[in-house]
């Protein structure tokens, strides 16, 4: 074939995806790519343990004892007529939730980079697979929290309706903030350091092993700006009936925060993920 015919046979274009118009239609064409690693997440995490799933259940129950030692018989932390080991049972359950999917995700790109350098789908798979493992931990712990409750005789009310909204803001605010250290960890792998820390000192921040009675009044507007306030009040509220930091004000601050992190986190992605498999 002479150069001529070379040159004006027509040509076709693979484009990688990136083009805005492009990335959210592969994104829904690579769902099955996203159900494999979500499902090869969930198997290797327990992968070749002795008790397998059960340390889903024994990490919030030890925790849980040990903030009960702390806040409920040694500092004897008010609890708002709720029993103190089904109020931090209730708050562990929304903070296993949001930090399962901070500390997957932020971690996720980086634990990929094998196949993030070979082949193209839209990066923001991996993250969103690695949400897989804070819910199915979630779901297997949310039987331990119904049985502490029969045991001391307490039972949902109509709140309880309200309940899948305030898990799918949870994980939302575990992504919001684990896509934007993703990507930040792509290039700055301090970030691996940098999030146990942040959980660490949010766990104590947040109102999990405590009531949020236990706030000085003067003080209570200023620690509802926290958005794991409105959360895991709601959580509360919504399983246990009662909760006194669940206000129009922290409930509009979680769901406003959320919002904007997960906004402004997602065009974030968009704009350094051109640069994943060059830098990884």
């Amino acid at each position: 074939m002479s150069q001529e015919a070379i040159s004006s046979a027509p040509k076709t274009v693979i484009e990688a995806g990136h083009a805005e118009r492009h990335y959210w239609r592969d994104l829904w064409r690579y769902r099955e790519l996203l159900y494999l690693l979500a499902w090869r997440d969930v198997t290797v995490r327990y992968k070749q343990t002795a008790i397998g799933a059960s340390w889903a259940v024994i990490r919030p129950l030890t925790t849980m004892l040990i903030l009960v030692l702390v806040f409920g018989k040694v500092a004897r932390l008010p609890s708002g007529g709720i029993p103190y080991p089904v109020l931090v049972l209730t708050g562990m359950l929304a903070w296993q939730l949001f930090a399962a999917g901070l500390s997957s995700t932020s971690d996720s790109l980086v634990g990929s980079a094998g196949l993030i350098s070979k082949v193209y789908f839209p990066r923001l798979i991996i993250p969103l697979s690695a949400l897989a493992v804070g819910i199915v931990d979630f779901l297997v712990t949310l039987p331990l929290l119904v049985g502490v409750m029969i045991w001391y005789g307490m039972t949902p009310t109509w709140q309880l309706v309200v309940f899948p909204a305030f898990v799918v803001l949870t994980v939302l605010a575990g992504l919001s903030i684990g896509i934007w250290m993703s990507a930040l960890n792509v290039r700055y792998r301090d970030v691996r350091v940098l999030v146990p820390f942040i959980l660490q000192f949010g766990l104590y921040l947040s109102p999990v092993g405590y009531s949020i009675v236990a706030v000085p009044d003067e003080y209570r507007t200023l620690y509802s700006l926290n958005p794991l306030v409105g959360i895991i009040e709601g959580f509360r509220w919504c399983l246990l009936g009662q909760a006194e930091g669940l206000t129009p004000l922290s409930l509009s601050v979680s769901i406003f925060v959320v919002c904007v992190l997960l906004a402004c986190g997602l065009r974030y992605f968009r704009k350094t993920e051109r640069t994943f498999a060059d830098v990884i």
